[in-house]
């Protein structure tokens, strides 16, 4: 059974049939039914970079994101996010490579495979403006059965899907 070092709460596990202790400190009372779900979401995402200053220059003047914080943490290390316009659920943390092992990763986070999806209400129309901002792409658009998709890369090779979903894409979430 899970504990709590000051639980006052009991609420039962979604997956066992134990109890999970929960303290003071969560500030919700919970009432759970054998079928109910948590909500959960992915807030960030960390990309590894190079550079703080380069990446945001990218993403905000190339990708049109928009920059969610810039907040300096000590001399070296700074949090940054940025996102898509219109994104609600999750954005990107810029996090500046320290060492060699995440030096060696930048560009290739996902190993040679496509590592972030751009999701897009109007394929043509951000394809033809990312094309004019010499944005390089290295898989030309393709109909799809789940949309419309093109692959491209960011400043340092990660690879990425512009991709107009359609009603056949279990990707889009409501």
């Amino acid at each position: 059974m899970a504990t709590c070092a000051d639980a006052k709460k009991r609420i039962p596990c979604l997956r066992t049939t134990h109890s999970l202790n929960v303290g003071k400190h969560s500030g919700k009372n919970y009432k759970w039914t054998k079928n109910s779900r948590l909500k959960q979401r992915i807030a960030h995402i960390a990309l590894v970079v190079k550079e703080y200053d380069e990446a945001i220059e990218f993403y905000t003047k190339k990708l049109d994101f928009e920059l969610i914080e810039d907040t300096k943490l000590t001399e070296e290390k700074r949090w940054v996010m940025v996102a898509p316009n219109g994104a609600k659920e999750c954005c990107l943390l810029l996090s500046k490579a320290t060492n060699g092992q995440q030096t060696a990763s930048i560009g290739n986070q996902s190993g040679g495979r496509v590592f972030l999806f751009l999701f897009t209400d109007d394929f043509w129309r951000d394809y033809n403006k990312m094309v004019d901002k010499e944005i390089k792409f290295i898989r030309p658009p393709e109909q799809m059965d789940y949309g419309m998709v093109a692959v491209f890369v960011d400043l340092y090779g990660n690879m990425w899907d512009l991709l107009e979903p359609n009603e056949k894409n279990k990707g889009v979430l409501d």
